[in-house]
C-alpha cells in the first residue's frame, strides 16, 4: 500500500469523512484528496505527525515502516472501539456545586481529554448541588465560553467574584435571573434589578468527566 492508500483506509476504518479529517489537521478537503491519491508522496513532518495523530496511528505506520499492531486488530474486529485523540484543556480551578466559592485560577494545570470536546477550559466541581445532573464532587466540568446561555442550560457563573455551577433561567420581562441547583436540598439563587450587575456568565457546561 502507498502512504495515500494507508491514509484513506485508516480514515474509512475510523468512519471519518474527508471534511472531518481536513478539519482535524487544519487543511481543506482538496488537500486530503491529494494525500489519499498519493499526488503528494513526500509529506513533511509538520503534516505527517498531525495526520497520524488524527488517525490514531504512528507516523511510521503511515510511511509503511510499522504494522498497526494490536490496537489495529481491535479496531478491525470491534465496531464499538474507537481511538480517542487527546488535547490539553486549561484547568482554571474549582467551581462550587452549592454555595459560591472564590474562583481560583491555576493557569499551569491542564486536563487531557478528547479533542472533540468543544470547550475552552475546565473547572473542578465542589459540592453536591448538581448531583441530579450527574455532576458530583470532584468531577471535571468542561466550559465553552459565552456571555449568555439558553434557559435551562447549565453554566459557570461568577457572582461578585465567586463562582458557581447552576442551571440558568433568565426572565427578560421581569429582569430576573434564577440559578437553579439540581438537588432538592438546595434553594435556587434569585437575582433581579441592580443585583444582576454583579453577575457574569463564564460559559456553558458542555461535558464532564467522572472518576469510576
Amino acid at each position: 500500500m502507498t502512504i495515500g492508500e494507508r491514509i484513506k483506509a485508516r480514515r474509512l476504518e475510523l468512519g471519518l469523512s474527508v471534511d472531518e479529517l481536513a478539519e482535524k489537521i487544519g487543511k481543506n478537503r482538496a488537500t486530503i484528496y491529494r494525500y489519499e491519491s498519493s499526488e503528494i508522496e513526500k509529506l513533511p513532518t509538520t503534516v505527517l505527525e498531525p495526520l497520524a495523530n488524527a488517525l490514531g496511528v504512528s507516523p511510521g505506520y503511515l510511511m509503511g515502516w510499522e504494522r498497526l499492531g494490536d490496537i489495529g486488530a481491535l479496531l478491525d474486529n470491534y465496531d464499538n472501539i474507537h481511538p480517542i485523540q487527546l488535547k490539553k484543556f486549561p484547568l482554571l480551578g474549582d467551581i462550587a456545586c452549592g454555595e459560591p466559592i472564590f474562583a481560583q485560577e491555576d493557569k499551569e494545570s491542564f486536563i487531557m481529554a478528547d479533542m472533540d470536546i468543544l470547550a475552552d477550559f475546565c473547572l473542578r466541581a465542589k459540592g453536591d448541588s448538581m448531583i441530579n445532573a450527574r455532576i458530583k464532587d470532584g468531577d471535571i466540568v468542561f466550559i465553552r465560553k459565552m456571555p449568555m446561555v439558553d434557559n435551562g442550560d447549565i453554566a459557570a457563573v461568577i457572582i461578585d467574584n465567586e463562582a458557581t455551577l447552576k442551571r440558568v433561567y433568565y426572565y427578560k420581562n421581569k429582569n430576573k435571573l434564577v440559578l437553579s441547583p439540581e438537588n432538592p436540598e438546595y434553594e435556587p439563587f434569585i437575582y433581579s434589578g441592580e443585583e444582576l450587575n454583579e453577575i457574569r456568565i463564564l460559559g456553558k457546561a458542555v461535558y464532564f468527566m467522572s472518576a469510576l
